[in-house]
């Protein structure tokens, strides 16, 4: 199959993918522009650096720029989405939730830390639908709920989990699940759901709203819907694809520009999904012959696993994705993805999953001060540090650099009570 003829299956394979009804009324989002300026050799990524933001930035054709001006990278404001559910779980949740309104589904499960991200947004957001949740967070109740917890309780119904059951994730989830269905309900796997969705999901239908109140009523039977961990299922790709989508529109980023994506990678489905979505709508040069370099490159910065455990969940997401699409030529759009499609790093000051260093917090606090912009020091400072040094790299005419930020700050309340120290010393 020739480079044309590939360009066009993989425009096809979008269209059918994402002819289907979303969470969010569209995939639209903010993107601002990072200046770098008073740099100096330093042994930190950040030290000796100065940060401004502009907020209405020259996209399309005005992004070629010149060699002579100073370092910067884009930030696409995926932070902005909700006021409560991070970027990155809105964008994983977006294709996944209308699926609940085809199946009737009336209680979901799922699971995270206390501190989770991931559990906030599904109670928030079947909230919102008028669904009951139920979140199965790990260890015990805080002796002070903040954050993402005392969203969680607010929204959904909270049961802490002792480690030793919470590691054998599957048997929790399914049999607090079946509990909750009870002898007369049922249960079923949001990641069976996307099959279906090709032969069962109506284009053309408004955005997913409320369910009927009558579903709430506890003499229906449940029906009870098993989200995994992170939502690092298949469908939680469509969410990214839409995006990289409307990403690659002329009038933003297009598709021919080379462009060096920058993600954290906590799960690693976000990432994969910005590199699916690049394939498959052809931000690749015009070859014949596989493999070839995408002229969109997702780096991850690896927060939670190892470079070989990321690789494995790729291929897995990949596979299941391949499954659970089916489309004829599925085969030939991602070819060549055997080799990976994602670049995962290692942080600049690597740690252990959830701990964070002396100094990140000022981080922090200058980049909200000098650009109205909040990360968190768990999360979304590692790309930002990623994305300004590439942006350093690039400067002299080299690729563009976009970050994604994915939100996380209510994550900073609970860090917060853990690092109070550092907290104290702001």
């Amino acid at each position: 199959m020739g480079a044309s003829e590939l360009k066009s299956c993989g425009e096809e394979f979008v269209t059918k993918l994402l002819d289907r009804r979303w969470t969010l009324l569209n995939p639209n989002t903010t993107i601002h522009q990072i200046k770098l300026s008073n740099m100096l050799h330093a042994d930190e990524p950040l030290d000796g650096i100065s940060f401004s933001s502009n907020t209405h930035p020259s996209l399309g054709h005005d992004t070629a720029g010149n060699s002579n001006q100073d370092p910067s990278f884009y930030i696409v404001r995926d932070d902005l989405l909700h006021p409560l559910v991070n970027g990155n779980k809105a964008r994983k949740l977006d294709g996944l939730l209308p699926l609940v309104e085809d199946h009737s589904v009336t209680d979901v499960v799922t699971c995270g830390g206390c501190q989770s991200a991931h559990a906030a947004a599904v109670a928030v957001s079947c909230a919102e639908r008028g669904l009951r949740s139920h979140l199965l967070l790990r260890g015990e109740q805080p002796e002070i709920l903040t954050g993402y917890n005392l969203i969680s309780t607010l929204y959904g119904n909270i049961k802490y989990v002792p480690r030793s059951l919470y590691a054998k994730r599957e048997e929790m989830l399914i049999r607090h699940a079946n509990l909750v269905a009870g002898n007369s309900g049922s249960v079923l796997w949001f990641s069976d759901l996307l099959e279906t969705s090709f032969t069962t999901q109506t284009s053309g239908k408004p955005n997913l709203v409320q369910i009927d109140a009558h579903i709430n009523a506890d003499s229906h039977r449940r029906k009870v819907a098993i989200i995994n961990e992170g939502a690092a299922d298949a469908v939680g790709l469509l969410g990214m694809i839409r995006l990289v989508q409307y990403l690659s529109q002329k009038h933003l980023f297009g598709k021919e520009r080379t462009l060096k994506i920058v993600v954290d990678a906590g799960t690693g489905t976000t990432a994969v999904g910005l590199g699916l979505g690049a394939l498959c709508l052809g931000c690749v040069p015009v070859c014949v012959t596989y493999p070839c370099e995408l002229s969109w490159e997702v780096t991850a910065v690896m927060l939670a696993d190892t470079v070989d455990g990321y690789k494995k969940k790729e291929k897995c997401l990949i596979s299941d994705f391949k499954h659970c699409t089916a489309f004829h030529h599925i085969e030939h759009v991602l070819k060549g993805t055997d080799g990976g499609i994602v670049h995962w790093v290692e942080r600049g000051r690597p740690r252990k999953f959830g701990n964070v260093l002396k100094g990140d917090v000022e981080t922090c606090q200058q980049i909200a001060q000098q650009t109205g912009i909040l990360v968190d020091p768990i999360y979304t400072l590692a790309a930002w540090e990623l994305a300004t040094l590439l942006s350093q790299e690039e400067a002299k005419g080299g690729a563009k650099v976009v970050m994604l930020h994915t939100g996380g700050t209510l994550g900073m309340f609970g860090l917060a009570q853990r690092y109070k120290s550092y907290f104290q010393a702001v």
